[in-house]
């Protein structure tokens, strides 16, 4: 089961739970994957920035990737970044041998040009292989890599196995919007657009012509909602519930706190035994809890999903 251009949905990323001591925490990683069946995500993707990928030995990404692979039954796709193309090459190999449907890749932020781009995913192609589907993880503000539409375009013309667009660019409404056009111009193949951005502007994403969502957001029920919702034409409604998730989800895309939002509000919804990342990590303030269990009681009132239990102890 290989992802493909058509691929439409929902696919949520997921955090890599730890114990407080600092191991990957398997019962809850187990939990978590139940999690996101039940909240009838399209796909998961895994290893990536938020999922502490740089944190994790080769042999803890491959057991984590494995475990995931062999627990669930939609798409997996896993994050391959490496500074070399050898430890990329590897990761891709023993993943896909585990049965993942393709693997993701962010550009070094070494590269400053167009070509530089295109090349680098071209030789990135090849290392990993041209039967491996890979999605182009598109993320100025973090990998300070910035790709015109041009550049996707050549990308995809250039490389079959580029099969998805991770959408991060910000503002990048009209980026989605000339990727379309291309397409429908003939000038590229269609390649998927899933968008990331904890789904901060996925109301209107879906609307531009994208796919989906690829993210982290701690309700990812509402992902899957508003996605349905937009394909159905009830812009209304759509709309309505992503407005009530907007003070969350907004908080929770902060800059170096995010995930710590994140894992905080699995660890309360009883998904996660600890909210704990692995070193180096940032913590949250109890005066930043605090302000979490706000917004949570606060969105309570329109969505009944985030009606949570007294928050529980330890963490």
């Amino acid at each position: 089961m290989t992802v493909t251009r058509d691929a439409r949905g929902v696919y949520a990323i997921a955090p890599t739970p730890f114990t407080a001591e600092g191991s990957v925490d398997i019962a809850s990683l187990d939990r978590l994957v139940e999690f996101y069946r039940e909240a009838a995500v399209d796909g998961l993707t895994i290893l990536g920035q938020l999922g502490e990928a740089p944190k994790l030995s080769q042999d803890e990404a491959v057991a984590v990737a494995s475990r995931v692979i062999a627990r669930t039954d939609v798409p997996v796709i896993v994050g391959v970044s490496a500074p070399g193309f050898a430890a990329m090459t590897e990761l891709s190999r023993a993943v896909m041998d585990a049965g993942a449907a393709g693997v993701m890749i962010a550009p070094p932020n070494t590269l400053r040009t167009d070509d530089q781009i295109v090349s680098y995913y071209r030789q990135a192609s090849s290392a990993i292989g041209a039967e491996v589907p890979f999605v182009i993880q598109d993320y100025p503000l973090t990998f300070s890599v910035v790709m015109s539409p041009t550049v996707i375009q050549r990308i995809a013309n250039e490389c079959e196995s580029c099969v998805m667009l991770k959408h991060e660019d910000w503002p990048g409404l009209e980026k989605i919007s000339t990727l379309r056009r291309l397409e429908a111009e003939g000038a590229m193949p269609r390649l998927s657009i899933l968008c990331g951005n904890g789904g901060l502007f996925l109301d209107f994403e879906t609307e531009r012509g994208a796919d989906g969502a690829m993210t982290g957001y701690c309700f990812p029920e509402m992902l899957v909602d508003v996605v349905a919702l937009s394909a159905d034409g009830r812009r209304d409604q759509a709309h309505d519930l992503f407005d009530a998730h907007l003070p969350l989800l907004r908080y929770e895309q902060q800059p170096g706190i995010g995930l710590a939002v994140r894992k905080y509000v699995f660890h309360r919804r009883g998904i996660l035994d600890s909210e704990a990342q692995r070193a180096p990590a940032v913590a949250l303030s109890e005066r930043a809890r605090a302000e979490v269990d706000y917004l949570l009681e606060r969105l309570a009132r329109h969505d009944k999903r985030a009606s949570l239990p007294d928050q529980p102890s330890g963490g």
